[in-house]
C-alpha cells in the first residue's frame, strides 16, 4: 500500500532523485527551458515553485536555503539577479509545462518546461483584448465610430407590448361577412 506517499519517486533512489531535481532545477534557472519527460517535469514543477518563491526576498538566509537546494552557485545568482525582479509582482504559477509529443527511442512523454516571463515569444503575441461594449439582441445596428449616449440606449430599448385584443370566435366571423 502507498499510503502518504504522495510525489512521484520517478524510479530512484532518493539521493539520485534529489541530484537530479537539483540539477534540472539549476539548468532551468540558468536556461530558462529545458526539455524532459512530463513525469519528470511535474516533478521539477513541485521543486522549484518554492524556491523561486523564496527568490522573491533577497536576503541571506533565504539565499542560503536556496543554495542548499540547487548546489550551483552560478543559479543561485541567476535566480536572485535577474529572475526574482521579473517575477516580483507574480503570486505564484512561475513555471509552464507544454507537452512535445513522444520520444523517439522509447515512445516516452515529452515536455518542455519553461519560466512563464522568460517567453519571448509568447509575450510579444499576447496582445491586448480589445472589450466590446455589450449589446442586446434586436437592438438597430449602429456604426461601428459612433457612441450611444444614455438617453438614445433608453431609446433603443424595445417597449412592452399592449395586450393583445380578445380574438372573435370563428362563429362570429362567419356571420359579419
Amino acid at each position: 500500500m502507498r499510503h502518504n506517499k504522495k510525489f512521484n519517486h520517478l524510479g530512484r533512489k532518493s539521493g539520485h532523485r534529489k541530484a537530479m531535481l537539483a540539477n534540472m532545477a539549476s539548468s532551468l534557472i540558468l536556461h530558462k527551458r529545458i526539455e524532459t519527460t512530463v513525469a519528470k517535469a511535474k516533478a521539477l514543477r513541485v521543486y522549484i515553485e518554492p524556491l523561486l518563491t523564496k527568490s522573491k526576498d533577497d536576503t541571506t538566509h533565504s539565499r542560503r536555503i536556496v543554495f542548499s537546494y540547487l548546489k550551483q552557485k552560478e543559479a543561485v545568482s541567476e535566480l536572485f539577479r535577474t529572475i526574482a525582479p521579473k517575477i516580483a509582482d507574480r503570486p505564484g504559477g512561475y513555471t509552464r509545462i507544454l507537452k512535445t509529443g513522444f520520444r523517439q527511442g522509447d515512445a516516452a512523454d515529452m515536455a518542455m518546461i519553461e519560466l512563464v516571463d522568460f517567453n519571448e515569444a509568447m509575450l510579444a503575441s499576447a496582445k491586448p483584448e480589445v472589450k466590446k461594449p455589450a449589446t442586446r439582441r434586436g437592438r438597430s445596428k449602429k456604426a461601428e465610430g459612433t457612441e450611444v449616449k444614455a438617453d438614445e440606449a433608453v431609446a433603443a430599448e424595445p417597449k412592452a407590448k399592449a395586450p393583445a385584443k380578445p380574438r372573435a370566435k370563428k362563429s362570429e366571423e362567419k356571420k359579419e361577412e
